[in-house]
């Protein structure tokens, strides 16, 4: 199975390939991309660069165009497209129908991959895209059991890549308003969940109080560590218990699964993370590397080890980690 690693900058791309990583996916600097942060992403002459580095070790590169476009920046998406097929890259990760008919059209050699942002969960869908678009490849969304994973892959024309580690979502991605609500700003369109622009960190006499949008989420006692605050995994008043109403702060972590992920005929991990710093992406992408090197040289016996878990138990949101949807005994 393939290592698909993030890079939201120059140097999150060299860790990961000089840790093991098989791909790296990485956006324009831009709302054209689903992680639309200042200080991230790439201008142009950096992507160069980084293409460059990645293919010098034989790693490949997917420019992921995600988001989807309103009707007065559909020409900056064609732009878009038009320099990934100029720069050569190895896929280009999109979600918008529009978007994905003009790379098909335009640059019939490109190769599309479907974005977990296409919000596909089911082989129906995926057959769609394929025969309309000619994806090869696509990503589920975070919400499938294990065994709805491989029921899709049965039936699926394309190739499928999973979600293995990182940060996790409430929802099906591409259909979440929560952000819009808070700061009339959709991660769907603007690229960017819980904008910076929109974040209010005020000190009190208590601790630390986060608002978004002017909505207070998040209430932080003195001393206490302090994560980059999203609506869904805020704490709310609700039946008179102040808890995370919606999600906890708490990151996948599928390494156990690899057994029956391969099994199902999965022919990618991803990792979640352009968001984070090029540390997290080498030690990441690191433990990754081994924990599949190790799979495959004895997958019968496979298991993670507990440095593994440990080490990357400390980089998950709240220091905790879980197997998400993929783990649904009642199924």
């Amino acid at each position: 199975m393939e290592l698909v690693c993030p890079a939201g900058n120059l140097p999150a791309l060299k860790a990961a390939v000089d840790n093991g990583a098989n791909a790296v996916y990485i956006g324009f600097r831009d709302d054209t991309n689903a992680r639309h942060f200042a200080g991230l992403n790439f201008a142009p002459n950096k992507m160069v660069e980084g293409i460059r580095y990645a293919r010098g070790k034989g790693v490949r590169v997917f420019i992921a165009l995600n988001t989807y476009p309103r009707p007065d920046g559909f020409g900056r998406f064609e732009q878009a497209v038009d320099k990934a097929a100029e720069l050569g890259v190895d896929a280009l990760i999109a979600a918008d129908i529009g978007v994905l008919d003009y790379a098909s059209r335009t640059h019939p050699a490109l190769n599309l991959h479907l974005s977990v942002q296409g919000s596909a969960t089911n082989y129906e869908a995926l057959r769609f895209y394929h025969e309309h678009f000619g994806i090869r490849r696509a990503v589920l969304p975070r919400v499938l059991s294990i065994s709805q994973v491989k029921h899709v892959i049965d039936q699926s024309p394309v190739d499928i890549e999973v979600f293995a580690f990182g940060s996790l979502c409430v929802m099906v991605e591409g259909r979440c308003i929560l952000s819009s609500y808070a700061t009339g700003r959709s991660p769907n369109t603007y690229g960017a969940c819980s904008p910076a622009s929109h974040v209010e960190w005020i000190e009190t006499d208590a601790g630390l109080d986060t608002r978004l949008g002017g909505v207070l989420i998040q209430r932080h006692p003195k001393g206490e560590n302090v994560g980059y605050p999203t609506l869904c995994k805020g704490t709310f008043n609700t039946d008179g218990q102040i808890d995370h109403a919606i999600e906890d702060p708490v990151s996948l972590n599928a390494m156990e699964l690899l057994p029956e992920m391969k099994a199902a005929g999965v022919k990618a991990v991803k990792i979640e993370g352009r968001q984070r710093s090029p540390v997290y992406v080498a030690q990441v992408t690191k433990i990754w590397r081994e924990a599949l090197d190790s799979f495959e040289r004895n997958p019968s016996s496979f298991a993670p080890k507990p440095e593994w878990t440990a080490a990357l138990g400390k980089v998950s949101e709240g220091a905790q980690t879980t197997l998400g949807p993929y783990h649904r005994p009642w199924q």
